[in-house]
């Protein structure tokens, strides 16, 4: 047994309703002022997998918009944390024992990635942090790095702008509608998972240009 399902998985605990199979987490920052910045595409992924499903994200006592869906029979739960990112573990804790989730692995984080150039994907199992002060604030509250995370490029910012103001600022007009489609891209690969397995998806995603 894993540190993580000796720390969530208590057999003795009980919880109401059958546990979810996936917890699809975008990231980003609440609030009408950072929709559509390069820091929320986590959390615009997350909209579009509701809005494909017809379901609509609202509050939950785990300081999260949540919507419960099915995706190829499987029981997934979409949620854009309400925490700012810097605090989104907070709530990813709450999330994971309110949904009981027992492997680390039964969690997808979406994410920017600065390191990426804009629009491409990337789909791995744990590993390191880069400097994301999200998943730096979610390895702290749930103790592991092994959770999934579906990584989505917003390339580096100009040397005349610091990461930071570059991350919550909105991408001009020919950007936007790279980030827009990968969006898009993002949502199909978390069908994918849904429908073959972390594995298999990752081999396909992470070979698949970003303009298709």
């Amino acid at each position: 047994m894993s540190a993580f399902s000796r720390r969530f998985g208590d057999p003795g605990r009980k919880r109401k309703g059958t546990p979810a199979d996936l917890l699809i987490i975008g990231l980003g920052n609440p609030g009408p002022q950072f929709d559509g910045t390069r820091h929320n595409v986590g959390a615009a992924v997350v909209q579009e997998l509701a809005d494909r499903a017809g379901a609509r994200l609202k509050k939950s006592k785990a300081r999260a918009l949540t919507a419960g869906v099915l995706m190829n029979d499987k029981r997934v739960v979409l949620s854009f944390p309400q925490t700012f990112m810097n605090n989104s573990g907070e709530s990813v804790r709450l999330l994971v024992r309110g949904y009981g989730i027992q492997e680390a692995n039964h969690i997808v984080i979406v994410h920017d990635e600065l390191d990426l150039e804009t629009g491409r994907l990337r789909l791995k199992e744990g590993g390191g942090l880069a400097g994301h002060n999200g998943l730096r604030s979610i390895t702290q509250h749930i103790g592991t790095t092994e959770y999934v995370r579906l990584r989505i490029g917003i390339g580096r910012p100009p040397a005349s702008q610091s990461g930071a103001d570059y991350v919550l600022r909105r991408p001009g007009r020919a950007e936007k509608m790279e980030l827009d489609a990968a969006v898009q891209r993002a949502a199909d690969a978390v069908e994918l998972m849904t429908e073959v397995g972390v594995d298999s998806a990752m081999a396909t995603v992470n070979q698949r240009p970003k303009s298709i």
